[in-house]
Parts: C-alpha cells; structure tokens; sequence
C-alpha cells in the first residue's frame, strides 16, 4: 500500500499533467494560475523531502505537455529551459546571495525584463533568413508551426543589418496585445463567434491553428528574449548585448528591459514594474532576472532543468476560482443589460473581488454559466473582472441554466433583444432611472432640442441632486434652481469661488440656460422624434416618420408594423419603435413635456403616399407572420372580408382560401400566441384611422427631388451643410454620409475631399454651392 507521501505526489502529478494537457494540447485550461502554482510548489517541496519519489517524468521536470500529433516534431538543438519561480522578497535576495557566492562578486549585475503571458516560441535563421519556428513543447521537442509564425508581422522574414550568425535560433514570446485581444472579443460577441478566454490562450491556441489563414486573422505580436543554437559567429557576452543585437537584426526587443544590480536593484525593478502593471498594453505574470554576464551564466550551470542563473519573480496571479452565488443584471447609460455574476469573494491581483461581468447572454450561453458554478476568475488591466470558464466538474446536480429576465429591474419595462445582435436593452429609454443622463443629454443636444448650455456637467449635477427625474424636468426648472444647484455642486467639490463666499453670485450663466430651455419648447416633430432617443431612430428616419405620419398622436398610437410603410423603415427599426412606445413610463414623459409647453409647429396629416401600403395584404406581409409569404397574404386578403373575419377563421377555411397545410397551421399558432390577434386588429384599425385622416385626391405630388439621394461635402459659404441638408431633404432628397453608385448627385463646397475624388472615380453628377443656390431659389 502506498504512503501518504508517494500517494500524493501520484496525485499532484496526474493533477499537473492534466492541466499541461489541456493548456498546452487542448487550449481548455480548466484551473487558474494561481492554483497550477500551489499544486507545482507543493510537488516541489515533497520530492525535496523525500528524494526516493524523485522521477524523471514529474512535471518538476517538464515545461509542458508533449507535443500534439497534428504538427510534426521538432527537435530543439539547444533545449528550451523553464525557470524556477519566486515569489517572495527573501526567494530573490537568496537567488543573488548564491550567484554572488559562487561568482565571488558583491552585488552581480542582472538584466531584468517583464515575464510576458504568452507562448514561448524558437525562430531558427539560416544565413539570415526565416526557415523554421517551433513552440516550446516539453522543452526537448516542440511543434512546427512555421506557416503560423509566418503571419505574425513581428517576426522579421529577412534579418535586418549584417553581422548575423550563419544559423542563429532566437527565443521569444509571441503574446496578443490587449487592446487587440478585447476588440477580437468584441466582434467575435457581436458576430455571434467564439470568444478567447484571455490573451494568453489566444496567442496559444491562434498558433496551434491547423490552418495559418485563421492565424493570420489573429492580433498577435512578439517579443525577443534571447538566443539557442549559435553557429558562424559569437554573440555579444552579456544578455544585454545580445539583445541590443537582436533587436539591430530586426527583432521586437522589450523597452521595459534593464540592467540592475543586487537584490536591492531586482526588487526596485520588480515593483516599478508592478505599479505600472495594469496600464501595460500587454499581459505579464511577473518579471524575469537574467545574470547578464554570459560567462558567469555557464559557471553557474543548471540544476536539473532550470539554470541557476535566471529567476521568474510572480506577481499575484491574475486568474483564481470562486463561486457564482447570484447573477444580477445591470442597465446602463444606454439601456443597455449587462449580465453581472455576484461572486464569493475572493482576491484576484492582489484586490478583493466580488462582481465579475459576463459581458451579454450569449456569453452566458456559451460559457453554460449558472448560480452555484466554480468559475475561473480573470482582473487584468483596469477593466472589470469578468468570468472566463466554468469548472463544471463542480456544478451543483440541481443549477438551472440562466435566462435573460424580461422586464428592466430598474423602470420595468421590457427587456428586448435586436434580431441577430447580441446585446439585450431596457426599452424604457425616457422612463429608466438608469438612462436617466444620457437621455436628457440627447434630449438637450443641437440636433434635438438644441438647448444650448446644458453641458454634461449641469446634467450630472441636476439628476445627482435631484432636480431632473426626466426629460420633461426640464421645463420646470427655474433659475433659483440652478443658483442652488451650482452652490451644492460647488461646496460638494470644495470649488466655491471666493466672490461667492463675498456674497457675489454669478447669475448670467443661470439665465442664459433658462433662456435657451424656454427657446426650445418651439420645435418641429422630426426634431422631437430624434430627441427621444428611440433605438435606431436617428435624424433621417425621424424626419421621414414626421413627413409620412404628420404628427406626434398618430406615431403614438401606430403598431409597429405600419411604420414599414416609411421607404428605409425595416422589422428592426420599427419593432423599436414599438417596444419604446408600448412602455408606460415613455408615454408619461411625453405626456409631461406636452403638459409643460412643449408645442410641435409642423403638425399635418398622413402623406398620401401611404395609401397604397394601407391594405390587409401588406399587413399580413408587414406582420412578419412565418410561412405568410406575399403570396399568401394576397389570398387570405381576397378570401376574407377584413382583419376581424380572417382573426376567427378556423385552419380549414385558411386552406380553402389556398393556403398549404403547413401555412394554415402556421397562420392559427401565430395567432395563438399572446399578443398577436390584438396586433392585427390593432394594425388594421390604425390602418383605417390613417386613411380617414388622409387629404382627398391621390397621391400626393412628388417633390422635385424624390427618389434622389445627394451627398454634401466641404465647406459652403452661404449657408451651414445642415441648413443645406434639411431644404434639400424638404424637396424630397435623401441625405447620405458616403457616395456610392446609388448616389443621385454630390454637393462640393469648398475644400472637398475624399468623397469628392470618389464621386468623380463612380462618375456621380457633381454641384458646386452656385448651382445648389440656384436649384433652391428655383423651388423655393
């Protein structure tokens, strides 16, 4: 029977084997650094204890994993050695006492550099070229990924200079810089891909891609670090030299590296270092001390596989594990739902951690994250700490798996999701407390309402103290009011002005603001829409709802399907537009602005040009009802009187009107879900209530530039572009940002650029400011 001993240490093994494997093979790390470094140290310290259990396939012995199967071999002519690891001040002082004994020197000069979190990799040279590059491996051997190595744009093909060795092996760390590694993240979440669970997986798994075009697409970078196999000539005999050398030959060579002397001078570097590690562009999980003089590196030799001579000094590890005890939601200043997993607190870099984002629900989802799971924990950077993977091994047999909550827990509106987008949002744009300032900031901005001096600061100040509960606020706010709150925002920043404290109170700034609030209860309906806020109701399509509606009570009371009538309104535009108007607390601060002046000028009734739209065909197409093709919608329009005969028709009378089975069924499962039915009947009445209130006599008559889409670029000198833009689209214009084949004319003022030499690359008809004047006389 085995002893406790040789017991353990069995496990240990199988415990650190199985996590090289899945690091270094698989690209599943299933536990955190700082749980990989116990289990090794604790190895460590038994096979020190008890020599007899020593074996040459511990992991102590290893760097990492066995190569896998889908790459060949290589052999690495000069072995690619780990490091022993410190972790406290007395490791390092005793690492430079036995150098300094042994070398007989009283303080060895050391070069110093950061411990980058990446993969290890050896680039071999022959006569100055690139010819092959292998990972680390086991140390011994490693994996021919030179296609993969090829993309990386740090890696120089070609050596720069002269004066290189005729083979030369450099070693380096190939890591994914940070800004990179978040922005891959994010277009991976927002296209619906796979997320890398931090920089350091990415950087290993885009170089064990069996296809190098996937490695190409990756953010990767390199950093130099020192050299193997040398051969046709010597290098420099100091580590620093050598790296002065190899980044002369064109190799990326840390900044941050530094010749130091003693353990006074490796500690100093150390926590220099460590203050500056979060606002690195780049991942470390320490730094490295190297004895600089290469002569004294060969006196001091190895100790079984590590040299004697170069140390890794950890800072706290960056990952750790802990419980998920609840996942909250959070919505921000954009309505947006942010899924926060509330953990068992734990420290993570050296800070206490109880939140952790999950980034949307499609992370969820991929990470199958639940209350009660052990999750990985990773803080890097000044970012929030968010969970990384799922332990789930150790898994409570009863979690469920989470769902998106339906209503807001702020306001309590509905939670939406955009078809095919990953983020979820509170609707409740006007009404949430949490929206609450970047509501009234683009309600107050020039191209809303255009409330000149209400700046980013008054907003803040005016929600934080209470003067502003919403938009509509605004028109009740008065000039004692915003005396009061400067002297409370003042005296909360210890600004107060010594010609207030004497009794002199500034007030220009008060009424100038109270002013411009009271100017812009005059205002057009497309300029209300678009202060709003709504999602994805932008200028273009609040004045096109303005020009096709006419006013602001007729858009509140339209089900979403109708505003596909607008030409450029689609599913996405218009179901947010009626998600925002189906809420409760949005309809009360309409209904508050109104109440507190805010008059819209331009009311007038539907165009005609709905007319042809406003049929129960269309509505059914418009509905988006599965299986209801155009087609479809036309019989059910012929067979069936109107909207209230089709809402009672049983499936065999939608298959006599022509309908396949298939269709019927789909027909009557839509209608039987909650909602829908009051959705077509809804439709179809607001469709007759359009019609009604249309002027008699067609259609109405086109504007001279209908159909038209016109580009303006440059400087005009009779009026602002925006002036220009708002008659042009008055005359029926669409007004675009970029010049395309599609594009009817440009406007070019003065000093026009790129979109001019794009409008004469497509040949797209060009109007210099004379011949614009001039149209808009002629249809003035």
């Amino acid at each position: 029977m085995p002893s406790k001993p040789a017991a353990r240490v069995a496990e240990l093994r199988r415990l650190i084997d199985d996590a090289n494997y899945r690091y270094h093979v698989l690209d599943e790390p299933r536990i955190p650094d700082a749980e990989y470094d116990a289990l090794m140290r604790e190895l460590e310290a038994l096979e020190a204890e008890h020599p007899e259990l020593a074996s040459d396939d511990s992991p102590t012995h290893r760097v990492g994993a066995a190569p896998s199967a889908k790459f060949a071999e290589v052999r690495h002519a000069v072995p690619m050695l780990s490091l022993g690891n410190a972790f406290e001040e007395q490791e390092v002082r005793d690492f430079v006492r036995r150098i300094a004994e042994r070398l007989e020197r009283d303080a060895p000069v050391f070069s110093a550099e950061p411990k980058l979190d990446g993969l290890a990799i050896s680039l071999r040279y022959e006569d100055g070229a690139f010819v092959q590059g292998a990972t680390r491996g086991d140390g011994a051997t490693g994996e021919d990924v030179t296609a993969n190595l090829r993309t990386v744009k740090a890696i120089p093909l070609k050596l720069r200079g002269k004066g290189w060795p005729r083979v030369l092996e450099v070693r380096g760390e190939v890591y994914m810089p940070r800004a990179d590694f978040e922005a891959y993240n994010a277009r991976a979440r927002e296209s619906g891909g796979k997320v890398l669970a931090n920089p350091r997986n990415g950087a290993a798994g885009s170089l064990r891609q069996l296809d190098s075009r996937v490695t190409a697409q990756r953010p990767l970078s390199l950093f130099a670090y020192g050299a193997g196999l040398v051969e046709g000539r010597e290098l420099p005999e100091t580590h620093s030299g050598v790296l002065e050398r190899l980044r002369e030959w064109g190799f990326p060579v840390s900044a941050l590296t530094e010749v130091v002397a003693g353990a006074d001078g490796l500690l100093d570097y150390y926590h220099r270092i460590g203050a500056r590690r979060d606002a690195l562009p780049f991942d470390i999980d320490g730094v490295v001390y190297k004895l600089d003089d290469v002569r004294g590196q060969r006196e001091m030799g190895f100790v079984s596989r590590a040299p004697r001579w170069a140390l890794a000094h950890k800072y706290p590890a960056q990952e750790q594990s802990t419980v998920v005890e609840a996942i909250d939601v959070q919505i921000g200043r954009t309505g947006a739902a942010t899924p926060v997993a509330r953990l068992r607190e734990v420290q993570v870099a050296g800070v206490n951690v109880t939140n952790a984002t999950l980034h949307n629900a499609d992370q969820i989802e991929r990470l199958d994250v639940r209350v009660g799971d052990t999750v990985i924990v990773r803080r890097a950077g000044d970012v929030i700490p968010e969970v990384v993977s799922v332990i789930p091994e150790h898994r409570p047999p009863s979690a469920p798996p989470w769902k998106m909550p339906t209503a807001c827990p702020v306001c309590g509106a509905e939670i939406v999701r955009e078809e095919g987008g990953a983020v979820w949002r509170c609707s409740g744009e006007l009404s949430c407390p949490a929206q609450r300032k970047e509501a009234i900031r683009h309600f107050a901005s020039r191209r809303a309402m255009d409330i000149d001096g209400l700046g980013e600061r008054y907003i803040e100040d005016l929600v934080d103290f209470g003067y502003l509960e919403s938009v509509a606020d605004l028109y009740r706010i008065g000039l004692d009011d915003l005396l009061e709150m400067k002297r409370r925002a003042d005296e909360r920043d210890g600004t107060t002005p010594e010609t207030v404290k004497a009794g002199k109170v500034a007030t220009k700034w008060a009424e100038n603001l109270v002013e411009a609030i009271a100017r812009s209860r005059e205002t057009t309906l497309a300029r209300f829409l678009f202060a709003l806020g709504i999602q994805h109701v932008g200028e273009s399509t609040a004045k096109a709802l303005a020009a096709w509606f006419g006013d602001l009570e007729t858009i509140r009371r339209t089900p979403w399907p109708l505003f596909k009538r607008v030409p450029d309104i689609g599913g996405e535009v218009a179901r947010a537009l009626g998600h925002f108007l189906d809420q409760p607390g949005n309809q009360q601060v309409i209904d508050g602005l109104l109440e507190r002046g805010v008059r819209i000028g331009d009311v007038h009734s539907p165009s005609p040009k709905l007319r042809d739209g406003l049929d129960l065909a269309m509505l059914l197409v418009d509905l988006e009802i599965p299986r209801i093709t155009a087609v479809r919608a036309g019989q059910l329009a012929g067979a069936f009187a109107d909207a209230a005969a089709l809402r009672k028709a049983p499936a065999h009378k939608l298959v006599a009107a022509g309908l396949p089975g298939e269709a019927a069924d789909s027909f009557v499962a839509w209608l039987a879900q909650e909602g829908n039915a009051g959705l077509l009947l809804a439709s179809a009445r607001m469709q007759r209530t359009l019609l009604e209130r249309m002027p008699a006599g067609g259609a109405a008559s086109a504007g001279p530039l209908d159909g038209k889409t016109v580009v303006l670029t440059g400087t005009l000198q009779a009026m602002a572009r925006d002036e220009a833009k708002d008659r042009l689209e008055a005359l029926g214009a669409k007004a675009a940002g970029s010049v395309s084949k599609k594009t009817s004319f440009v406007v070019a003022g003065e000093s026009a650029g790129s979109k001019l030499a794009k409008a004469e690359e497509l040949g797209v008809e060009i109007w210099d400011e004379a011949r614009l004047l001039e149209f808009l006389h002629r249809h003035g």
